[in-house]
């Protein structure tokens, strides 16, 4: 027995070391560090996570209104929420296509993607252009297997299975061992085909969006029925554009907003529903040219010069006629209001800055007006009326400060005032002498994006390829087939066997398949079939 020092260095275990003389495992360099991350970071393990996170970070762009989409909402939203409301608004919540959390999982995903998919492109390359393995020496333990007598010579029966399988576009090859001479045939490899260009189609998706997203912009406005709009940065309510776009080279073109339709369910089952729901807009593609007519309506965008006009949104502008005390004119137009539930009660604001003294008033507009209720029976205008508050005092709009077209900042002005029921035609004498405001009527507007996208013809054929990809991956299935020819005192022995490597797929059809043609005459063939 031998004895062992517990002093000594050849004690148990030191003999395991990576670092015979110390027993400690070095620590990793700088590089190895690097070639560490870089092996997890191009693990289809970490792809498939990050594709996850990029999912879970889209969810707040579904949940939440996004300023590219619908600025209006998410200026609504935020004046609602006044606490949480900015500080989701300085974390892009309201912005998440574009915000540097979801760009970083998304500049991530692309680069574990090209990682995973470069190394197996090489190794499917090489395989694919590989001869098929040598047949094994005892067929009989394969997946699924048969035996057949023919009274063919060996090499004749082969060249039979040989041509049968080359016509099915399997690739073969021949040879002879100790066991007897045997045919090899591999078919399938559009399966890691299909694969990886799946993968690659990703990919290409990924470099759509951001080409999209460095050559691409968009922006929304809204345009009163009758008002026009001409595609110039300062005519936008909001616009963004990538980081290659010069805002002084957009396309030149104007439209007016000509005519508004929109028509609402009165059945009792969709009561409220719009049935109708399209502009007719008189356009150029730029000044010189002659005037068109278009009709926008949902997904049924007006194309000019690249760029796609997109309706989104429509609601309500009262008409107010503003006079001071004097009987002088201080306001005449209408004002935009933003709808608030489904029956379009909306909501907005005048601001009289220049007026003296400065006057502020809260707009609540009623398509359907009911006495006995605080919202709109109905979203069409059978009995428009409006709600006013009347304020006075510093609406901060000469402070310098920017503030919302939708909001009134309250905090030094006192109410004076409110009418609940103003209706079109009627006047009200504001209190304390300030003067008289006029419901004049109301109009139509429609709000617009307008957007340019180079990527999406891009991310349109890269969805079409990546389908294509998958279903080639799902249905080919990648196989072998061995036939062996051993002569015998009585004829000729026909091993054939077939392997999947697809698992649970049966091989048992193409076993058959060449059974039957070099036995034509043979009754039903017993294929045996083993658990791989």
């Amino acid at each position: 027995m031998t004895h062992i020092d517990p002093h000594s260095d050849d004690r148990l275990g030191a003999g395991l070391s990576t670092n015979p003389e110390t027993g400690v495992v070095p620590p990793l360099s700088a590089t190895g560090w690097l070639r560490w991350l870089w092996r997890q970071l191009t693990s289809m393990r970490t792809a498939l996570l990050l594709l996850f996170l990029l999912a879970l970070a889209a969810v707040p762009g579904s949940v939440f209104p996004q300023q590219g989409v619908n600025p209006i909402k998410v200026s609504t939203w935020v004046a609602a929420h006044p606490g949480i409301g900015p500080f989701m608004q300085r974390m892009g919540v309201f912005d998440v296509y574009a915000s540097p959390w979801f760009a970083s999982v998304y500049l991530l995903l692309f680069i574990s993607l090209i990682g995973c998919v470069v190394p197996r492109m090489r190794l499917h390359w090489r395989a694919a252009t590989s001869a098929p393995p040598a047949a094994p020496r005892n067929l009989s333990r394969m997946q699924n297997f048969t035996s057949l007598e023919s009274q063919e010579e060996p090499q004749k029966v082969l060249d039979t299975a040989k041509a049968r399988l080359k016509g099915a576009r399997w690739k073969v090859i021949d040879g002879t061992d100790a066991s007897g001479s045997w045919i090899s045939a591999e078919k399938g490899y559009l399966r890691e085909t299909g694969n990886l260009i799946f993968h690659l189609s990703l990919i290409l998706i990924l470099v759509a969006v951001a080409v999209g997203g460095l050559f691409g912009w968009k922006g929304n406005v809204i345009v009163k029925t009758g008002n026009g709009f001409s595609d110039t940065l300062t005519q936008y309510d909001v616009w963004g554009g990538g980081r290659f776009v010069n805002p002084a080279h957009l396309p030149p073109f104007s439209f007016t907003l000509a005519d508004f339709q929109v028509q609402f369910d009165r059945a009792v089952s969709d009561r409220g529903s719009p049935q109708l729901f399209r502009a007719t807009v008189n356009y150029r593609t730029d000044p010189r040219a002659p005037l068109q007519t278009s009709i926008v309506q949902v997904n049924e965008p007006l194309s000019v010069d690249g760029a796609k006009v997109y309706l989104v949104g429509h609601g309500y502008a009262p008409h107010f006629i503003i006079k001071d005390a004097h009987g002088h004119q201080i306001y005449n137009d209408a004002v935009v209001t933003l709808p608030q539930d489904g029956n379009f009660t909306s909501t907005g604001v005048i601001k009289l800055p220049d007026a003296s003294p400065q006057l502020g008033f809260d707009v609540v507009f009623y398509p359907t007006w009911i006495p006995t209720s605080i919202t709109s029976a109905f979203p069409a205008p059978d009995n428009p009326a409006v709600y006013l508050d009347v304020w006075r005092g510093d609406t901060g709009m000469n402070s310098g400060v920017p503030q919302s077209v939708y909001t009134l900042d309250k905090s030094h002005m006192v109410l004076l005032g409110r009418h609940p029921s103003l209706i079109p035609g009627q006047t009200w004498t504001l209190p304390k002498g300030a003067g008289t405001i006029t419901f004049a009527g109301w109009q139509r507007w429609a709000s617009f994006q307008i957007a340019y996208d180079p990527g999406k013809n891009i991310a349109l054929a890269a969805a079409v390829i990546a389908l294509l990809g998958l279903m080639s991956s799902l249905f080919v299935r990648r196989r072998r087939i061995w036939v062996k020819a051993l002569a015998g005192p009585q004829g000729t022995t026909v091993e054939v066997a077939g392997l999947n490597r697809v698992e649970g797929a049966d091989m048992a059809a193409d076993v058959e398949y060449v059974v039957h043609h070099l036995s034509p005459d043979a009754p039903g063939t017993d294929v045996t079939k083993r658990n791989s």
